[in-house]
């Protein structure tokens, strides 16, 4: 696991700020696999109530982007080349929600990824794939 991998890791993490600004955590990111949680607080909701699609999407990018990078064999920066999001179910500002990501193919300048985001009781919130730049 590379230092930034461990450091974003750690119950008060500095290296990632979004994350805190958003209320998410990095529970597990190594072999080509992450899983983030998103505890969504009032803030993270749009004027309809629901939680913002853009917070649902950055807890997407971001778990792709974290099992992009442990699946990388020596610390390399990326950067998100393509995203698409599927909206399956609205949520509500007091949830949880528990998005996991895997690494479909690691090539040598572009890595594919796809992520689930759940409830932990199961209800599948959104889905989405991206690509990556190795740099």
């Amino acid at each position: 696991m590379n230092d930034y991998l461990s450091a974003v890791q750690e119950d008060n993490q500095t290296v990632n700020p979004i994350l805190n600004h958003l209320g998410i955590r990095v529970e597990h990111a190594e072999e080509g696999a992450a899983t983030l949680r998103l505890d969504a607080a009032p803030s993270t909701a749009q004027g309809a109530g629901a939680v913002s699609g853009g917070v649902i999407s950055t807890l997407l990018d971001e778990a792709m982007a974290h099992a992009a990078l442990s699946a990388q064999k020596e610390q390399r920066p990326i950067a998100t080349v393509d995203l698409h999001v599927q909206f399956l179910s609205g949520l509500r500002p007091e949830a949880t929600l528990i998005c996991h990501a895997e690494v479909v193919k690691n090539g040598g300048r572009i890595a594919f990824v796809r992520a689930e985001a759940e409830t932990p009781e199961g209800r599948l919130i959104a889905t989405a794939n991206a690509s990556f730049i190795i740099k």
